[in-house]
């Protein structure tokens, strides 16, 4: 691929990242992430009913007699539904009682009452803790790098976890600790691709002072594609194994870690190295590192 072309490839992957970004940023303020039990506490019930129903025949009855807004989930067994809802206080209503009243058959395979594992200070303190994690990382990169670069795979760090949380936020699929759990993951994941062509991009700016940021970002691309490639390849394979195989209760998991090796593939492209060069980077931020390591052999 000619320079000119990977170019104009970059920068299109920019924007498409930049649209992305808002659209998961705007998904996330309007529709808000379905949190699973792990988080809001409730009852969860599975319950067999006549084949014929549809969801719109038994929600409204459901919410009514209920009070309140109750996620209903199908199966691929027909007949077969999972309910979630807030505690009631009237003990003496059941789940199957009211359900009678619109199917004759009723049979409650399992119910439990589920409390909040993810307390409110838990939530405060480890969005803290995540903050934290971040500022560190900026410190970190900048230290390693130079603060262009720092910036730049920084923000495609951002950029994988919102991506993920849009899709999750787009597709109202339960977000739970397991799914959190893989969003953690992803963003390990994400800032070592970004790490990889980071520093191949440093390299460069030092050995070659004198050339064009541009066409050095692209020959640190070229020389790290094929291993970037090789590498998120082998992670999807086993990934979605896990996706197709693992079942309803890795699912989410599953679904977060695809698209997080997916995106932060793409972002340490579009963001971790194109970013940086829209703001300015070039090999003179790097000649006088590259001058004092000159010095300081023997």
């Amino acid at each position: 691929m000619s320079h000119s072309l990977l170019t104009r490839t970059r920068f299109s992957m920019s924007v498409i990242s930049g649209i992305l970004l808002l659209l998961a940023i705007a998904l996330l303020a309007g529709k808000g992430l379905n949190w699973g039990l792990d988080f809001t506490g409730g009852v969860v019930a599975e319950v067999r009913l006549d084949q014929q129903l549809k969801a719109a025949d038994i929600k409204p009855i459901v919410d009514n007699a209920l009070q309140q807004d109750v996620q209903l989930i199908g199966s691929s067994e027909a007949g077969r539904w999972t309910f979630r809802y807030d505690q009631i206080e009237d003990t003496t209503m059941s789940l199957a009682s009211v359900l009678e009243t619109s199917s004759t058959t009723v049979e409650v395979l399992n119910s439990s009452i589920v409390g909040p594992q993810v307390g409110s200070d838990m939530v405060e303190q480890g969005g803290l803790a995540v903050f934290a994690c971040l500022v560190l990382t900026m410190l970190y990169l900048s230290y390693r790098f130079e603060w262009r670069l720092a910036l730049g795979a920084l923000l495609a760090l951002t950029h994988d976890v919102l991506i993920v949380l849009g899709m999750f936020a787009l597709s109202q699929i339960e977000f739970n600790l397991t799914t959190l759990a893989a969003v953690l993951a992803v963003l390990g994941y994400s800032l070592n691709d970004s790490i990889i062509i980071a520093d191949r991009t440093r390299e460069l700016f030092k050995a070659k002072p004198n050339e064009e940021a541009n066409l050095l970002i692209n020959d640190a691309i070229r020389a790290t594609f094929s291993r970037t490639l090789i590498t998120s390849g082998t992670t999807l394979v086993t990934v979605s194994s896990l996706w197709l195989l693992g079942g309803p209760a890795l699912e989410g998991f599953a679904i977060a870690l695809c698209l997080g090796i997916a995106f932060g593939t793409w972002s340490s492209i579009s963001l971790g190295v194109t970013f940086p060069q829209l703001i300015g980077i070039s090999p003179e931020h790097y000649k006088k590192t590259a001058q004092m390591e000159e010095e300081a052999l023997p």
